[in-house]
């Protein structure tokens, strides 16, 4: 039996259609200017800005090592990506091509993935895929219900920690895309994570549709080689290793027809009458 048909399609050219022919252009790597370069260390987070029509490049120079990433349209925090959404319009694991989609009421790309060495990874014998939509980010509310302790260094801290220097709080980070995070859903329909294949130098490259607040926590369970919670439980700190993130400016001739796409087509006001002031009684 064949697949069953994708809820959500678009016809050519539409809203889910996305320009290879323009995303793989944008990914060729001549003529590129470097804008800002840095390294996230172990257990920690930092954020940075993308302006539009840049990419965003992050990458493991030491091996693999699982990232939780946030992304907010830079002028409104309110508009941020809407990991949900983006499992129903483009998949559960995303890769080149796939696009990160904001929230209501602006729901637009506000990235599209050109670059990907993990993109040839698919599914494992275990259902695994990469670079995950399913699952969140570590916190430490669960970490405190399931073992009692407290620490400070789980990936939505590490979060919260990182976007308070652009006015932003706890109340901001939301739902991640898990970069070179395997996992997939067993059997009994529950998820499950496994080691990340990512070797030294894989990437993963995003293209900035709007000017993009991004921030990034290196996860403190490392490649996730190591159990974080029940009986085989134990510190994961020799698996914990550094990303780097590389901001970049594309050759502005491979830009040529591009636009930041529009917010959201819809206009209505929900069921919700609007006032006509016909109706007022001319005597009161």
């Amino acid at each position: 039996m064949g697949n069953p048909p994708a809820a959500y399609r678009a016809g050519a050219g539409g809203a889910l259609d996305a320009d290879r022919a323009f995303y793989t252009r944008l990914a060729e790597e001549d003529g590129r200017e470097a804008v800002e370069s840095f390294t996230v260390p172990i257990r920690s987070g930092r954020a940075w800005e993308v302006p539009a029509g840049h990419l965003c490049r992050i990458s493991t120079p030491e091996g693999p090592q699982v990232g939780d990433l946030n992304i907010w349209n830079r002028h409104d925090p309110r508009e941020r990506m809407w990991a949900a959404r983006t499992r129903q319009l483009q998949a559960a694991h995303v890769t080149t091509f796939d696009r990160l989609w904001s929230t209501l009421p602006f729901l637009r790309p506000l990235a599209t993935i050109t670059s990907d060495t993990l993109a040839g990874y698919g599914t494992d014998a275990e259902g695994g895929r990469v670079h995950d939509l399913l699952g969140t980010r570590c916190d430490p509310y669960v970490n405190r219900m399931l073992t009692g302790e407290d620490f400070d260094f789980h990936c939505h801290s590490n979060l919260v920690r990182a976007v308070l220097p652009y006015g932003l709080t706890e109340f901001d980070v939301h739902d991640v895309l898990n970069v070179f995070q395997c996992t997939g859903l067993n059997d009994e329909d529950r998820y499950f994570m496994k080691a990340s294949p990512a070797r030294p130098g894989d990437h993963i490259e995003f293209f900035a549709e709007t000017d993009l607040l991004m921030a990034l926590s290196t996860c403190p369970g490392g490649d996730l080689s190591v159990d974080l919670w029940g009986p085989d439980a134990r510190d994961p700190l020799e698996v914990c290793r550094p990303l780097a993130v590389e901001v970049l400016r594309p050759d502005p001739a491979r830009l040529d027809g591009w636009a930041p796409p529009a917010r959201a087509g819809y206009a209505g006001l929900h069921g919700l009458r609007r006032p006509e002031w016909s109706d007022r009684d001319p005597d009161r």
